[in-house]
């Protein structure tokens, strides 16, 4: 029997194990088949290194986050600050989500701290609606699939849109259980312990991300650490009541009725 497939595609390296690398975790103990993208490739997450030595480093890095996660990796598409809504980058992301297959698709929230992130998660949504559709050549051509797939959007990084208003989740998934796993996979990423240090100001990106885990969880109420997703609108991608996450994740996912009573 052919396993269901969830794909997570971000922007950079390490945006996965930060917002939806437990989650991603659970899913391939639940019997999910793994994919993992980042659509740049790290090659402005640097001080130090020029644009080739740093992209070399951090796309070995995400290749090493990817398999302690137990997931494909999909090489990335373009520089960093570079990721766009155009037709070249479209057709190339829709190749590869054609070639993967997903049911499950795991991407960054509408509302974010940075473009890039925003900008990725339009190509992502757009490659999945476009899986089907035969007259659509994607970059290489690669053949449609019809299946049902459903998006689900991460909360964003610092839990907050660009007017800093605090993001509720749909539903929250339990990550403590995996969080070892993710804290694990984040720290492949050596190169970015020294850089938002000195970009952004964390101490810690270890700390950082368990510190965010553990706020979610507190924003669930339930859990102790969690990641929150909410469901992209189902036209063109699944049924309306489609909740594979929630199928695949049984206790371990609790809805969150205040974020349900704000879409009535």
């Amino acid at each position: 029997m052919t396993k269901p497939v969830a794909f997570a595609i971000a922007a950079h390296p390490d945006d996965i194990e930060l917002m939806m690398g437990g989650t991603l975790a659970l899913l391939g103990q639940a019997g999910y088949e793994l994919h993992y993208m980042n659509v740049a490739n790290g090659s402005v997450g640097t001080d130090r290194e020029d644009r080739d030595a740093i992209v070399a480093r951090r796309t070995a890095e995400a290749r090493a986050a990817a398999h302690t996660l137990g997931a494909t990796f999909h090489e990335p598409l373009t520089d960093d600050l570079e990721i766009f809504y155009t037709d070249d980058l479209l057709r190339r992301l829709t190749a590869i989500v054609r070639q993967a297959k997903p049911s499950v698709l795991l991407t960054q929230s509408p509302q974010d701290y940075m473009e890039d992130h925003v900008n990725c998660q339009r190509l992502a949504v757009s490659a999945a609606f476009n899986r089907g559709m035969r007259n659509y050549r994607s970059i290489p051509p690669a053949e449609p699939y019809l299946d049902e797939v459903t998006v689900y959007h991460a909360l964003p990084w610092g839990l907050r849109d660009p007017l800093r208003k605090r993001v509720r989740p749909e539903m929250f998934v339990d990550v403590t259980p995996t969080l070892d796993l993710k804290r694990a996979a984040l720290a492949c990423h050596r190169s970015q312990k020294e850089w938002l240090d000195v970009s952004q100001g964390l101490d810690s990106y270890l700390v950082t991300m368990t510190d965010m885990s553990r706020a979610v969880g507190a924003m669930s109420g339930r859990f102790e650490y969690a990641e929150g997703w909410r469901r992209h609108l189902h036209l063109g991608y699944c049924p309306e009541h489609a909740n594979p996450l929630r199928d695949a994740l049984g206790d371990r996912l609790a809805i969150s009725e205040e974020y349900l009573a704000t879409l009535e």
